[in-house]
């Protein structure tokens, strides 16, 4: 009977990658087509540089190699050496002197750090190399994956009432006074009560995190004395990044994981990952050999082959693209995928330029894909949060804001930029600026996309953060050591006549001003709002429009410093948006009347109280313009970006009253004593660079006006 057990155990492992721990001991399986040979190589954690035993693997079906070693524990470190051709013209790149993680490990020991010995000399005339990295190299670990969830459970947060709020696991709690010290910066110290405390009082719905992906730190950042910061150098698709627990045993830094996903969801929050599927850290034929290159370099990553041999395909311009088109590369993607939702029980995924994941064999971009595809009909990622960076780099077909299919959700990069255009000044940008506001239905809406496609951000990790945003003309990135040459130039950013920071009142209140009405667009448009961390706080990077590379004050949140009327601002918007379903619609405006109000959902107004018409929107000087929604009760919105205040005639007669919200004119914009309550058909003064919010509190609203 045991021997049946066994072999019954055998002939499952053995088709299923990974290492499978069992009472007997541990199951190996790792997938090579091309190799001749697979050696498991042994080591002790207590002593990672010495190999305490190696096994030749055997070959079955499918081009997995297995084995099985009997008596081995959790916490077994390991790692493997693929032997076979030395083709580089052909994409093989066998070299069984330096040792593989496995590409299904579900924790990864050792300082991530692209170190010389994990290199291989590729090109004309070079041959693999002969140092052994065996001793200092990462290793897999073997994990027990038994957990207790207990009574946990997802919050599953329809989108309508979704806030994103993007954060880094590192730099939230870093300087955070009251969590722990040993647990500032890591997965327990997001758990801790007092920073879900903050993100409830908040109001935000979801945590979305950059890479949590063991990620690699690169060879010319580390010479430099700096890191991967961000983490968008992966080599562990199912490891959580070390670096960021608490805890040193691999063991337990998954368990911390897990428990930060409990903590978050017993708090009403869901998790979010931002994965980074499109690439690997091994970078181009110069790269570190870790994994993928050394198991299978033709079948896991997307190559272009001629006449010369082959090279890489670098969509992502970082010097590789996985390949999710082939068999062993999307079935490794979709893997990882539903190991974090069925295992980690994570709530859903931003994919990291999300265009080379949907490339297909031909590596075009296409809807109908192997892997869009095969989402949509798995039972279990279809039904989680799915938003996709739309773009990736260097093709013809790289920027596919609006082209992917439910179940998806895009972040809208042209919300984001007509949004800054239009609150920087910028002319001709008012018709845009409604569109954005209204959902981007000239985007989403001509694939018969819901109106919740939009996840409509101002700023994000890439790029400003929201005061930089309004304090800086330029950027200012010298601290990565790249003389400034890094970075995108087209920010739409201003400074409002001081180039970064500054003691001049006029300045600072004119600053506070624009990220006051800048906020109050985000979350009363159409879409799913998205926060970047810290921007409620008034947090900069002096001018960094790419943090990648810096671990340290210029990334961390500084709990120490805050800026109390933002704060307070953004929890009061984000409570406005929650009590008021009208600015969390599922649907697009179609500007029809509707009989329960006896107003369209949406009409548009000109300053002196009539209807905005078609040619008025395109005058490229206009500043102000005015949106009434119906609702109970009916809500106006008056916008002026201009420098100057400007008149406003508001809707209905004498026997209407509106009754201010907010107006992003004044630092305490809730203070609705400022603003006495109006009659329909009086002026009301707009301030510049804002934006006032009055609701109907008396009377009943007609509109009989045309163009």
């Amino acid at each position: 009977m045991e021997k049946c057990r066994m072999s019954a155990n055998l002939a499952r492992f053995a088709s299923t990658p990974g290492a499978h721990l069992t009472p007997d001991g541990v199951h190996f399986t790792v997938f090579s087509r091309h190799a001749t040979a697979v050696d498991l190589c042994l080591y002790n954690a207590a002593s990672p540089g010495r190999e305490t035993g190696r096994i030749r693997l055997t070959r079955g079906e499918r081009d997995l190699w297995y084995a099985f070693v009997p008596g081995l524990k959790s916490g077994q470190l390991y790692g493997y050496r693929a032997h076979g051709p030395w083709m580089p013209q052909n994409a093989l790149r066998y070299n069984a002197n330096k040792l593989l993680l496995d590409p299904y490990a579900l924790a990864i020991s050792g300082k991530p750090d692209a170190r010389a010995s994990m290199h291989t000399p590729t090109g004309p005339g070079f041959f693999p190399g002969a140092h052994d990295n065996g001793p200092e190299a990462l290793k897999s670990a073997v994990i027990d994956r038994d957990y207790d969830w207990g009574d946990d459970k997802a919050p599953n947060i329809p989108w309508r009432d979704t806030v994103v709020y993007e954060m880094h696991v590192k730099g939230f709690t870093r300087t955070h006074p009251d969590v722990p010290a040993k647990l500032r910066g890591t997965y327990a110290g997001l758990a801790h009560p007092s920073a879900l405390k903050y993100l409830k009082d908040l109001g935000v719905t979801a945590v979305q995190l950059l890479p949590v992906h063991q990620h690699l730190d690169d060879q010319f950042l580390i010479e430099k004395g700096l890191t991967n910061y961000w983490g968008y150098n992966t080599i562990g698709f199912f490891a959580p990044h070390n670096e960021f627990a608490s805890a040193a045993d691999p063991q337990a830094q998954v368990r911390e994981f897990k428990d930060m996903v409990k903590a978050c969801h017993a708090a009403g929050l869901e998790v979010i990952l931002d994965v980074v599927y499109n690439h690997s850290a091994e970078g181009d034929e110069r790269g570190p050999m870790l994994m993928f290159r050394g198991f299978d370099d033709r079948l896991y990553y997307r190559h272009d082959f001629d006449e010369h041999g082959s090279n890489y395909i670098n969509i992502t311009g970082c010097g590789n693209a996985v390949d999710s088109a082939n068999g062993p590369g999307l079935k490794l993607v979709l893997d990882s995928l539903r190991y974090w939702v069925t295992e980690m029980r994570v709530d859903g995924f931003r994919f990291d330029l999300a265009v080379t994941v949907a490339r297909d064999e031909k590596d075009e971009f296409n809807v109908n894909g192997q892997f869009l595809t095969a989402v949509a009909q798995d039972p279990i990622l279809s039904q989680v949060k799915l938003i996709a960076e739309p773009w990736d780099i260097m093709r013809f077909d790289s920027y596919q804001v609006g082209a992917f299919p439910e179940p998806w959700r895009e972040l809208n990069g042209k919300y984001r930029d007509t949004v800054r255009r239009f609150w920087a000044g910028d002319e001709g940008s008012t018709a845009e600026f409604a569109k954005r506001f209204c959902g981007s239905q000239d985007v989403y809406g001509g694939n018969q996309r819901p109106a919740l496609s939009s996840i409509n951000f101002l700023t994000s990790h890439d790029g400003f953060t929201l005061l930089d945003l309004v304090s800086y003309a330029s950027k200012h990135n010298e601290a990565n050591g790249e003389e400034n040459r890094d970075g995108d130039n087209a920010n739409h950013s201003i400074s409002c006549g001081v180039e970064g920071p500054t003691n001049d009142l006029r300045v600072n209140r004119l600053r506070g001003r624009l990220r006051r009405s800048m906020f109050a667009t985000l979350l009363t448009s159409v879409g799913v709002p998205f926060i970047t961390a810290g921007d409620e706080r008034g947090r900069t990077q002096k001018g960094n429009n790419n943090a990648y590379c810096q671990d340290n004050e210029i990334s961390w949140l500084d709990w120490n410093t805050v800026d109390a009327e933002m704060l307070e601002f953004t929890r009061q918007m984000l409570a406005f948006r929650r009590a008021h379903p009208e600015f969390r619609r599922t649907e697009f405006f179609d500007g029809q009347w509707t009989p329960a109000t006896g107003l369209p959902d949406v009409a548009w107004l000109e300053g002196n109280g009539s209807l905005l018409c078609h040619d008025e929107w395109h005058d490229p000087a206009r500043t102000t313009f005015g949106a009434l929604i119906a609702g109970k009760p009916p809500m106006v919105l008056l916008f002026n970006r201009g420098d100057l205040p400007a008149p406003f005639i508001l809707p209905g007669t004498a026997g209407c009253t509106w009754s201010a919200v907010f107006d992003t004119a004044n630092s305490q914009s809730f203070d609705t004593q400022k603003i006495p309550p109006t009659a329909g058909g009086a002026n009301l003064t707009v301030n510049s660079h804002s934006v006032v919010c009055l609701k109907l509190s008396a009377g009943i609203l007609g509109l009989t006006m045309a163009c």
